[in-house]
């Protein structure tokens, strides 16, 4: 069971008193067990399915459950997130505490991580935190079910000069305002609470919030005609429809999508909001890298669930544009600070590289369900790529620190993360912190996917897991040091002998393929082909849209074995990246590296790779809490997510190429 430290602050004890948090039953809910796989082919296996006792994802993970939340909750106390709710249910006095008109959504996104946590481990204490919290939420619901604490508080004065404000009305400014925005967090995370919990004293308050939505949007007389200017509502309304079966959700969420670029329902915010034309038009990834993506992931789910043949192209297309024109070497996406937007294609700068962590993980919502759509592995490259690389770069290794944008290269003196050249405590705009907290204990759910008779391998970690594929009922168990290297052990025990399918992923790395397409590529093909052998016995196969198929009567104590053989490997740009012109960058396995000037204090402006030179890998268990360096005659390289833990200086990952 994991320990567990956090207090339960005075504020959430007092309204305990206020508000019985109760185990309560919604006669809406059906059966949640059909909730998540409804429309996809492909099932994710749950995490409560899956125990981590992986080396690499594990102290990742526990930190944020153990630190992140914990200090979350304080700053989140501080800064008067609790207090909103408060004084917009009239229980204290005051004025909107805070900057952003979205800052309620930070408490929704830690109960959402927290929630995580307790499917992977019951924890008593923290589900009274949770229930303490969720008592907050509710006092700051209108009795219609609308939620935005700093319009109840006062819509005259908006906590950000940015939102106008007209009248004073609900809706009056969609395109700035996240009021759907905020029921959209609340709604995810309030799902994921009911998963863990079995309770809905969340998910009465998502269900209120979103039936008024129901309501209110819409083409009838009396109807609001709008869209949100930032997305995420739409993926909460699908997955509500998929616990519930209100087919009223659906409707709304793909309302929403379908009036995107449409000027008769409202005056259309832009290219930034993806509200330029209609999203079955679109077949380029443009504006606000966050919003982009979590739209996309709506556009996928009505694929899902409407087989939208429309949507499907769009999806695809769009897929197609970022990953072979628009995406890092890291899977950092959105190259612009201006807007926080994807720029055009190719336009990939490196010291100001944007990159937000929010759009990393938001990236790897869409590739998940686009694998769980289509079952190809070139989707969990993407997903591979991102979380080893510009994803957890957004959180340091103390679990207090973060980055808001994750550059490419640092002078020490550009302050690319919002006011700083290193990684921050907080930031006015929190997002990314509690975006990272609602994700990274959802991790284990990534390991493995299922049909009836197929079970996908897609992450390689160290886990034992126990669940039905199809009459079946299965045990599995990896064994490795991955990212470290690439042997992977895994037992295979059905509880009687079954015929089925292990698909088991072989990562675009180790088959010569940095990401789907053109943009990336390895600038010597490796000549190391990865194995695979069951119980001893080498398989002579190829992999099948990027995975080892393995039929077979399988039976207790079966074991396979894979080898990715891992080697420096240095990555050439298309030549249309006029910014690494003449550049390379090294990885090793998933693994993205960086050069930083603190291991290279003598020499680091004059850096460079030539084609002679070689290169050894070297672990270091006393660096930046263990990493696999990388080390020639000229420098040290350490993996890219670990920089900028040792204070600020200059950090490059395309570095000069002399042939």
């Amino acid at each position: 069971m994991m320990k567990y430290n956090l207090p339960i602050l005075t504020i959430f004890m007092s309204l305990l008193v206020l508000v019985s948090c109760k185990e309560t039953k919604n006669n809406v809910v059906q059966n949640k067990t059909s909730a998540l796989k409804a429309g996809y082919e492909i099932e994710p296996v749950n995490i409560q399915n899956v125990k981590l006792t992986d080396s690499f994802w594990l102290p990742i993970i526990k930190r944020v459950q153990e630190v992140t939340i914990e200090y979350a909750i304080k700053k989140c106390d501080e800064e008067g997130r609790f207090e909103n709710f408060l004084i917009a249910g009239k229980q204290k006095t005051g004025t909107t505490r805070g900057d952003m008109p979205f800052d309620d959504t930070d408490v929704y996104k830690i109960i959402e991580g927290a929630s995580n946590t307790l499917i992977s481990a019951p924890n008593p204490k923290l589900e009274r935190v949770l229930d303490s919290m969720i008592a907050i939420v509710k006092i700051g619901q209108e009795p219609d079910g609308y939620i935005t604490t700093w319009r109840t508080i006062n819509p005259a004065k908006p906590p950000a000069p940015w939102v106008p404000v007209i009248e004073g009305k609900r809706w009056e400014s969609l395109q700035i305002s996240h009021e759907l925005y905020n029921p959209g967090h609340l709604i995810e995370a309030a799902i994921v609470h009911y998963e863990a919990t079995g309770k809905t004293n969340f998910l009465d308050i998502a269900i209120k919030a979103a039936d008024m939505l129901v309501r209110t949007f819409g083409d009838n007389p009396g109807q609001v005609k709008g869209v949100p200017g930032h997305q995420i509502v739409e993926t909460g309304l699908l997955k509500l429809y998929q616990i519930t079966g209100k087919e009223d959700y659906l409707k709304l969420a793909k309302y929403y999508l379908d009036n995107r670029g449409n000027p008769n329902n409202h005056k259309l915010y832009g290219e930034y909001a993806q509200d330029h034309m209609p999203v079955i038009e679109q077949k380029e990834a443009v504006g606000h890298a966050v919003r982009a993506v979590y739209m996309y992931a709506g556009m996928t789910d009505i694929v899902a669930l409407t087989k939208d043949k429309a949507y499907e192209n769009a999806v695809n297309t769009i897929w197609n544009n970022m990953v072979n024109k628009k995406m890092y070497i890291t899977g950092g996406i959105g190259s612009r600070h201006d807007g926080e937007a994807f720029g055009a294609n190719y336009e990939l700068p490196n010291l100001t590289a944007y990159n937000e962590t929010c759009a990393a993980i938001g990236d790897v919502y869409w590739n998940h369900r686009l694998h769980n759509l289509y079952g190809k592995s070139e989707y969990f490259d993407v997903i591979e790529r991102t979380m080893y690389n510009g994803l957890i770069s957004g959180i340091s290794l103390d679990g207090k620190q973060f980055f808001y944008p994750n550059a490419l290269e640092a002078d020490g003196v550009y302050k690319s993360n919002r006011g700083s050249c290193t990684r921050q405590g907080w930031f006015d705009c929190s997002c990314c912190p509690t975006n990272l907290i609602r994700f990274i204990p959802s991790i284990p759910g990534l390991i493995y996917s299922k049909t009836k008779n197929d079970l996908y391998v897609n992450l390689y970690a160290s886990n034992n897991a126990s669940f039905t594929l199809g009459k079946t009922d299965l045990q599995i168990s990896q064994q490795t040091s991955y990212p470290w290297n690439g042997k992977v052990g895994i037992s295979v025990n059905p509880k009687k002998e079954s015929k089925f399918t292990i698909k088991l992923r072989v990562p675009g790395w180790a088959r010569n393929e940095v990401l789907p397409g053109d943009l990336y590529t390895y600038k010597k093909a490796s000549t190391q082909k990865p194995t695979i052998t069951v119980n001893g016995e080498v398989l002579a196969i190829q992999p099948e849209n990027g995975y080892f198929n393995v039929t077979r009567n399988w039976k207790k104590g079966d074991k396979i074995a894979l080898n990715f053989p891992m080697e420096v490997q240095e990555v050439e740009t298309n030549s249309k990246v006029e910014t690494n012109k003449n550049k390379v960058s090294l990885e090793y396995g998933p693994l993205v590296y960086a050069v930083e000037e603190i291991d290279n204090k003598n020499n680091f402006d004059k850096i460079d790779i030539s084609s002679s030179d070689t290169f050894k890998v070297r672990k270091e268990a006393n660096l930046l809490q263990g990493v696999n360096v990388i080390e020639n005659s000229k420098f040290k390289a350490i993996p890219y997510y670990s920089w900028s833990n040792r204070g600020v200086g200059k950090m490059k990952v395309w570095i000069d190429f002399k042939d």
